[in-house]
């Protein structure tokens, strides 16, 4: 290929739909150069239909010589089989580590001859492995890339984003299809001073093959694509992105335009158009990186998190499909056929089905149980609370934990059903209700933030005398923060039923009043009802 885009036909056009419409999760990569504090931040949106979104905590451990590791597929539960467990492994809450590395994931597929299972660790087992080993990401890349070599890949493509204190790094591997053993990978560091994202296509494209500082590649990620025939072009020009997982008018439109909508927020000096996003250009790739117009905190990272593209000809919140009250949501299918041409919801950022999310912040100037905070929320990002849960907690908010309920089963006590009870209420009556949404989420995050330098002073001057005295300190301040949330969270709820039950807007003398469509919405359905509904005019008497 060259480096050059395979023309898209119509049979790869409906591939590539159908693939990256099922396709989740979004990232946002931020080097300690790039933030307001010299923080290293990771985001992940776990996004999936049937996902129940918790915060799961793993104790390190010790273990003897000869002790197995089970391994079993993180999206279905599926054993695999064994390895061999680390001599040593690192206490892991959710997807950050003791040592403040972090992960985050999404799913790009990739070329569909390299999809079969090729050996026994899936892409979340992958994660989980790198952070009970790792004490950097640098390390934790190395030992993703030799338990491939050793075990095998079971998964499609995957982007991996992978942080510690210091260095940032985009990940990108795949298997070599059924049979064969391994998987061929790429990752690069994002320079000091830039950010980066992905959102199910993969996005490295050329990279330098002999600079293992800034870069790091399976050895035959180049002459493995040569002898599947993918590739005849010189070394320099390969991109990993363009043989392995060609763009096409899906991955534009429905991943790469939520890169796009990162990209430019962050930097809106770039003046990157909607022909990165919309699939009209297909010659306009987006860079892999970019330097944000002014340095990113905490808050200005969760806010790109929520995102459905609005102020853009993508706005979903506009338009028929969102309702009287702009609901920026659209219930799958994402595509559909009217008269035989197939039309597309867009996808973005903030989307319902999100399981859990987070922001994993890492800080170089401060002890890693201290330094790592763990930002954790359940569903929808757009609604959520991201709660502070710091790395060197010894337990997480019980209400976040395992097995308080699933899928399945409700419970009052599970902060993911009470997070989408508020979420699924909102969707009636958007325009109005996610506005007392939000002002209950500033009320919350906002307050967590600005305890934050407090918290950690404190902290920091009982890690001073004792670790433990710090961590005990941490983990009653880190379930605290998460089981005061589901109670103001679930108290909103209630108040949002009392006031906008049966379509009525109560206020705050508890005045039923009753405000009406608006006025687009009415001329909508006389231009769809017409005569059928119309009031005739009163005649006169004489």
């Amino acid at each position: 290929m060259s480096g050059l885009l395979p023309r898209v036909t119509t049979l790869v056009l409906a591939v590539t739909l159908t693939a990256a419409t099922t396709l989740p999760c979004t990232n946002i990569l931020v080097t300690p150069g790039a933030s307001a504090d010299g923080s290293a931040f990771i985001s992940y949106a776990a996004d999936s239909h049937d996902f129940y979104g918790e915060l799961v905590y793993r104790p390190g451990s010790v273990n003897a010589p000869g002790t197995l590791r089970e391994i079993v597929e993180w999206d279905t539960g599926k054993h695999l089989g064994y390895i061999p467990e680390a001599p040593r492994t690192w206490t892991v809450v959710g997807n950050m580590n003791e040592h403040q590395v972090a992960i985050g994931e999404t799913t790009y597929g990739g070329r569909k001859e390299l999809r079969g299972p090729s050996g026994i660790l899936d892409y979340g087992s992958l994660m989980q492995l790198a952070l009970e080993r790792a004490t950097t990401a640098r390390e934790a890349i190395r030992v993703i890339g030799e338990l491939v070599a050793e075990y095998g890949y079971y998964s499609s493509g995957e982007s991996f984003s992978i942080s510690d204190p210091e260095e940032v790094w985009i990940f990108e591997i795949i298997g070599k299809g059924e049979g064969e053993k391994g998987a061929v990978w790429v990752a690069r560091r994002v320079p000091d001073g830039f950010i980066s994202a992905h959102a199910n296509q993969a996005r490295i494209r050329t990279f330098p093959l002999d600079d293992p500082a800034s870069c790091l590649h399976a050895p035959d990620v180049i002459s493995f694509a040569r002898e599947k025939g993918f590739y005849d072009g010189p070394d320099e020009e390969f991109s990993f992105a363009d043989v392995y997982a060609p763009l096409g008018f899906g991955g534009i439109r429905f991943c790469e335009a939520r890169v796009w909508s990162i990209f430019r927020r962050a930097a809106p000096s770039l003046g990157l158009g909607v022909e990165y996003a919309d699939g009209s250009h297909p010659d306009k790739r987006l860079p892999l990186w970019i330097r944000p117009d002014r340095p990113l905190g905490v808050a200005d990272v969760m806010s790109l998190m929520r995102d459905h593209y609005e102020g853009t000809p993508l706005d979903l919140s506009k338009g028929v499909g969102a309702g009287p009250y702009a609901c920026p949501y659209r219930w799958r299918p994402m595509t559909w056929e009217v008269d035989g041409k197939r039309y597309l919801h867009e996808r973005a950022i903030s989307t319902q089905q999100t399981g859990f999310s987070f922001v994993a912040q890492s800080r170089a100037a401060l002890p890693d149980p201290i330094g790592g905070v763990f930002w954790f929320g359940v569903d929808d990002t757009y609604s959520t609370v991201y709660v502070p849960v710091y790395c060197g907690v010894t337990s997480v908010p019980p209400s976040y934990g395992e097995g308080v309920a699933s899928l399945m089963r409700f419970s009052w006590d599970s902060a993911f059903w009470v997070f989408n009870w508020v979420a699924n209420m909102a969707y009636a009556r958007y325009s109005d209700i996610i506005v007392d949404i939000q002002a209950v989420q500033r009320e919350l995050e906002g307050r967590f933030l600005a305890d934050q330098a407090a918290v950690e002073k404190a902290a920091l001057e009982l890690y001073g005398e004792s670790p433990r005295l710090a961590a005990d300190y941490l983990t009653r301040y880190s379930v605290e923060a998460g089981e005061s949330t589901v109670r103001r969270w679930r108290k909103l709820g209630e108040q949002l039923m009392v006031k906008y039950v049966d379509g009525n807007v109560k206020d705050r003398s508890g005045h039923v009043g009753h405000p009406p469509y608006p006025e687009s919405w009415y001329r909508r359905i006389v231009e769809e009802r017409g005569d059928t509904i119309l009031v005739p005019e009163a005649k006169e008497d004489h």
